[in-house]
Formats: structure tokens, sequence, C-alpha cells
């Protein structure tokens, strides 16, 4: 018997048979030597006996959780450290063990990975959001260190998602909204498909559980019918290969929820439009079969236009390859074909992960390596960054996938976010680069910095040693590392430049509303400052000049309220934070409510206008950030809200007074009502209501929703 038998033997038979270790033990011996997986056996007898008597909410032992993250690293081949790591990832923050014992019994490798995943709950922040920040900043610079604690971090927020059935409603959406924010883009990142899929689909599944269950339910309907197609064009498919003596496997892809719902949303198409495309993919043995099996299959069907991407000469930022495109097949109907070959495979579903999957080869996982690398040392710059809520912001704005290629004048490629301009390219280059930027060429001739960069595109950046960042920059810069950088320079600037340019600027805008500096006085400006909790004006010109602090906004408060509208003022200040001695109103375009984001927008004849972050007008004023004020919800907010709402109904005899008497039954009053569309069959019904909040809109349109009447209700926004 083998020292790993032995330990498991000498373990309680409740203990091998519930909490997955018998399952973990033979994962780890397909490809861990006996010595390592009774290493590994020590960790879990360390940490079941440092978790005894704790459970989770399901009622479940707390071992099986670490235990699971353990065998999801396993199924991943990662090496012993890690998986020890894994199963003792929350016994430093949850039990009275420590660090120091950790690293004494298994070393100091499995010590870094633990402390990299612990949270930072020792610590007392300011808030929710900071800690939270915080946890994730130490997380990723960890990660920096160590690749493997974001590997067991992705694990581990699997599982927690996995078993997200006993938590409270508002939490599993608050999980769900930041697997979806941080953690999913994270595993697409260093392209770990595996994890990202599920990730995503169970993200969507707790945050949007009824669009969820309706496109489960309809995708479960069109697979019946699907697979005869699928068969039948695979079977095509490789018929053709054999008779161009062509060996690959061809196999159809199954859909993920996620995506079809992401689809739907960012192209507007209807769900029957995204359901009824079919996913194939081809596995082949080399590179130049790739091309070759490209030609057979556009023989066999036509490609569509535009549809084709070359991701094998061009690979995307996470290092995937492969060669996609899109056919018209049978009766029209579109097919994806993916074409790549068996390492590109399994890199796609591996990633960096697959550097321990298939370490012998290690050509094949070079890319996925090297460009994580590249990512990771970005991080190391990125989080020079002020506070940890800017480095989340920036890492965020990093992750997102979407990128363009353009050329260096030597013809290097460069991605980019898409949306990047010349700004961004510079600071791709070098941050120094960036810093001394005064124009830029694309394609041998001059555009202004702010241009958008497209695919293919030659990019040179032209210099000079006195120049400076313009903190105007910021308005159209995408990349993480360019906002950050220019951030930096304006945190940087010397106090005396900072001063000076907040006291003009804070001059300007008191000349504005016919006052000035002189006119405010010492006295009044002393108040101000008690206000803002300030020690002198120098400190208030600093946050002005730095932009921590608006002007228009600061000007009033020394000037005071008018008299005028006072009467309007005093209610706004009790319902929007950080507007206090500002007329307000709400847009019409959007309606906001309390508990929506919301951010105010500075005008000169209806002082400040509060909108939905989602409202589609935004872009409009995005050109003059100056303008934008950052505005919260007072939390007891009393009074009512105009608010606009959208029913499509079945045209029947007196729908409109049973979907009106349904509004007043939920306690709102119907300000107006108007039927802006009629069909044969379908009223769209346009109805402007007096709500509370959310919540009571949310009310509303349940109890209208449950109606046979009604097809669709949506809440109006431009």
């Amino acid at each position: 018997m083998d020292y790993a038998a032995s330990i498991l033997s000498r373990l309680p038979g409740a203990s091998r048979r519930d909490n997955g270790v018998r399952r973990l033990v033979d994962t780890l011996k397909s490809y861990l030597p006996d010595d390592q997986v009774a290493q590994v056996l020590e960790a879990y007898e360390f940490g079941e006996a440092a978790h005894k008597g704790q459970t989770r909410q399901s009622g479940e032992a707390y071992i099986t959780h670490p235990v699971a993250v353990a065998q999801e690293l396993a199924e991943m081949h990662l090496d012993s450290e890690a998986i020890c790591a894994a199963i003792l990832h929350d016994v430093v923050e949850d039990t009275s063990a420590s660090l120091g014992e950790i690293q004494e019994k298994f070393g100091e490798d499995v010590a870094q990975i633990v402390d990299g995943v612990s949270k930072l709950d020792q610590i007392q922040f300011r808030s929710r959001a900071e800690a939270q920040a915080e946890s994730f900043r130490k997380m990723m610079l960890a990660m920096i260190e160590d690749i493997r604690v974001i590997l067991v971090k992705l694990s581990d927020r699997l599982h927690n998602m996995q078993t997200l059935g006993a938590m409270p409603t508002s939490k599993k959406k608050r999980i769900a909204r930041e697997t979806l924010d941080i953690y999913a883009p994270i595993a697409n990142r260093l392209g770990i498909n595996r994890l990202k899929v599920q990730l995503e689909d169970l993200g969507f599944k707790h945050l949007h559980p009824y669009r969820y269950r309706v496109l489960e339910n309809a995708l479960r309907k069109s697979k019946g019918s699907q697979r005869q197609i699928v068969k039948r064009i695979s079977d095509q498919f490789s018929k053709a290969m054999e008779e161009d003596n062509i060996e690959g496997q061809v196999i159809g892809r199954e859909k993920h929820l996620y995506s079809i719902y992401r689809k739907m949303a960012e192209k507007k198409r209807l769900l029957s439009d995204v359901v009824d495309v079919y996913g194939f993919r081809i596995i082949v043995d080399d590179v130049s079969t790739c091309y070759q099996t490209l030609g057979l299959v556009h023989q066999l069907y036509k490609p569509m236009p535009g549809r084709f991407k070359d991701y094998i000469a061009i690979p995307r930022i996470n290092g995937y390859q492969s060669l996609h495109t899109t056919l018209f097949g049978p009766k029209g109907l579109p097919l994806e074909v993916q074409i790549r070959t068996r390492d590109m495979d399994r890199v796609a579903e591996s990633g960096v992960a697959s550097h321990w999957i298939y370490k012998a080869d290690e050509k094949s996982d070079a890319t996925p390596q090297r460009r994580a690398r590249e990512w990771l040392s970005n991080l190391a710059e990125l989080q020079q960054s002020g506070t940890s809520e800017e480095f989340l912001e920036s890492v965020k704005v990093d992750l997102f996938p979407d990128k363009i290629y353009v050329f260096t004048p030597k013809g290097d490629i460069m991605p980019l976010p898409k949306g990047a301009t010349t700004v961004d390219f510079a600071y791709a280059v070098h941050t120094d680069i960036g810093n001394r930027t005064v124009a830029a060429k694309i394609n041998r001739g001059l555009v202004p910095l702010r241009t958008p960069l497209q695919n293919g595109q030659t990019v040179e950046i032209i210099t000079s040693r006195g120049a400076k960042p313009n903190p105007t920059w910021l308005t159209f810069v995408r990349s993480a590392k360019a906002r950050t950088a220019i951030r930096n320079h304006m945190k940087n600037l010397r106090s005396t430049e900072s001063v000076d340019l907040g006291k003009r600027l804070l001059d300007k805008s008191l000349k504005d509303i016919d006052s000035s500096l002189r006119k405010v006085g010492k006295v009044r400006m002393g108040e101000a400052l008690d206000e803002l909790g300030l020690n002198n004006a120098d400190e208030l010109y600093e946050q002005l000049g730095l932009g921590e602090r608006l002007a228009p906004l600061t000007a009033r408060l020394l000037v005071g309220p008018g008299d005028e509208d006072d009467t309007d003022k005093e209610v706004a200040s009790l319902v929007i934070a950080g507007t206090e001695g500002m007329v307000v109103s709400y847009a019409k375009c959007c309606y906001p409510l309390p508990g929506d984001d919301v951010m105010g927008y500075l005008t000169a004849g209806r002082g400040v206008v509060i909108h939905r972050n989602s409202c589609g007008n935004l872009s409009n004023f995005r050109k003059q950030p100056e303008k934008w004020i950052a505005v919260s919800w007072e939390k007891e907010v009393s009074r009512e809200f105009d608010c606009q709402i959208q029913c499509e109904t079945r045209n029947r005899t007196g729908v409109l007074a049973e979907v009106a008497a349904t509004i007043a039954d939920s306690g709102s009053n119907i300000e107006q009502v108007e039927v802006i569309s009629r069909h044969e069959d379908v009223s769209v019904l346009t109805f402007l209501l007096l709500v509370h909040d959310r919540i009571h809109l949310a009310k509303i349109m349940r109890n209208v929703r449950k109606m046979p009447n009604v097809i669709r209700v949506s809440r109006d926004c431009a």
C-alpha cells in the first residue's frame, strides 16, 4: 500500500465519501507521483482539522468547498503546491491557523499563494467597495508574482457560484455581477475558456434568472430539431476531408447561454436569429492543413462576406488562435466554423493552465504564457494608481476583449482596445513616449491625437522633449495604461501649479455667476472651508486644480443659494447628495429613480440635470466632461418621481382599462397615457406614472407583466 492510500485508509468513512477527497486523489494519481499526492493529503488533514465544526450555508461540512476547488485545479493538472494552496486557501482567513504554520509545514510557495488569495478582513476600510477593491488589488499583485494565485481564485469563485442556492437574492446578484465584471473577463484574458464559460453562464443565471430560464428552455427545444442538421453537415465536412486526404475531427459546438444573451443584447437580434446559428469546430494536425480545410469548407458552402477572421496569423490578446468563418448553409442557415490545430484547441480551452497540462511541449503554450506575462507586467505599472478603486477601474478597462491591431513603423503588431486613439498607441509603446507626445501620423498622414484607430493602420508618434500630458486626453483615451499614466502625471504636478490652476478655475466660475474671490471675502471662504472639512484655501485650490472637485459647484457653494427657486433647491438637496446650493431637475429622456445609478450634468438654464448612467443621451455629453458631477441618492427619499413604462398588449376591448386598473392597484397614479403605435393585433401603450423608487416600479411592472393580454413591459429610456 502506498503512502497516499495509507492516509486515505485512516480518514473517517464519511470524510472519504462525502468530502470528495477520494475523487481528488484518483485524479491526482493520474499525473502526480505518490510523494506529492501524499503531500496534498497532509494538507487535507491539516485543513479538515482547522475547519472542524464549520459548515457552509447549505449545511455541508466546510472542507467540501476547498476540496472542490482543488478538484477543479487537479482537472487542469496543476502542480501539488497549487493543489495544497487550494485546500488551505480559507484556513488563514476563517480559522486560528496562521500563515507561518502553513509556510513551516508546506513551504513558502504554498504560503504565498494562500496569502494572495486571502481577503483583507482584518483591515478596517472606509467602505465595503474599498475593501473589495483592496482585496482585488492584493490578489492581482500576488498574481504578478505567481499566476497560480488567480487560478486558485478563479476555481474558488466557480465553486462559490455553483453553490449560491442558499444565499439571499440580493447577495446572489451582487456576487453574480462581480463574477461577470471581473472574474469571467480575467479567465478570458488568460485564455481559460473552460472556466470562463462556466463563470459567465452561472453569473447570468443568478443575475437574470428569468431571462436565463427563457433562453435555456428555448435552447432545449431547439436541440431536438438541430441534432439531425448538425450530424448531416458534420458528415458532409468529414466526407469532404476524407476525399481530400485531410485527417481531422469535426465537432458540433454547444451554444453558450451567456454568449447568446450578449449577442442578442449587443446586436439587437431576436432569439430565433441567434438560436438558429449552427456551430462547428474542425481540429486538424498542423497550420497548413487549417488553411487547406478552410478552402474545402468554402467550396462546400459559400462564405458570408466580411465574416472571416484569421486569428492564427494575428492571435487574440490572450493567445487564442483559430480560423473563423461563417457560411451560408442549407436553406440559408448560418454555419459558424472554427478551424484549428490540436495544440491550438488545448490552448483555447486551458490558456495559461496548458503550461501545467502539456508542459512537455513548451512550444505549444509559448503564446498564452508570453502574453500573460506581458499583461501581468502591465498590471505592475497600473498598480501605481493612487487608490485601490482606481486600480480596479483600470484593470476593468483592460479586461474588455474587443481588440484592434495596428502596426508600428517597423512593422510590429500592437494590440489595443477597440476605440483606442493615437495617444493609447503612444502609451502602449512606452509611458515616456506617451508623456512626450505632441502629434501623430496614421499611414504617414498627420491626424488629431483623438483620432480612433482602425485595424491594419500604421501609426507613428511624434514627440518633444519638453512636452507634457494634457488632462483633456482623459476624455478620449481607452486603454488602462494610458489613463493611469495621465492621472499619475496630474497627481504629480507641483503643488504650486495645481493651486494656481485651481484658483483661476474658481475665479472664472465665480465670474460666471456675477461674483469673484474678492467679493466672497475671507469670512465666507472660512465658513465654506469648514463645511468642506479643509484646513485652508490652498487645499481647496489644489483639489480644484487636480480635478478632484468641480469649480462651478464650489463657486455656487461660496456664493450661497439665491432667493429664486429656494423651495426647489431645498427639496433637490434632500434627494440628491452632492448638489447643495444647486437647482436640480430630472431628465425626461430617462426618468431616473432612487436606486438607479445616476450622474449629474451641469447646464446653464436648468442647474444640475440628473440622468441615469444607462441613458442613451449621455453620449452627447461626453465631449464636455468638465460639466459632469458625481451625485448619488440620499438614503431616505419620501417624494414621488415621474417614470415612463411601455406596454405591448394584445389588441382586445378593455385592455387599456385593465392595465390602468392594475397600475392603480399597485399604488401608482397615472399622469399620462398614450397609444404610440397600433397594429391589427398589437397595441403599444406608454404610461407616465408617479412612483417612489425602483422597487415600487418593479412591483408595478411585475403585476402588469402577469396580465394575460400583456405581451411585454419595459421601462422607457433614450
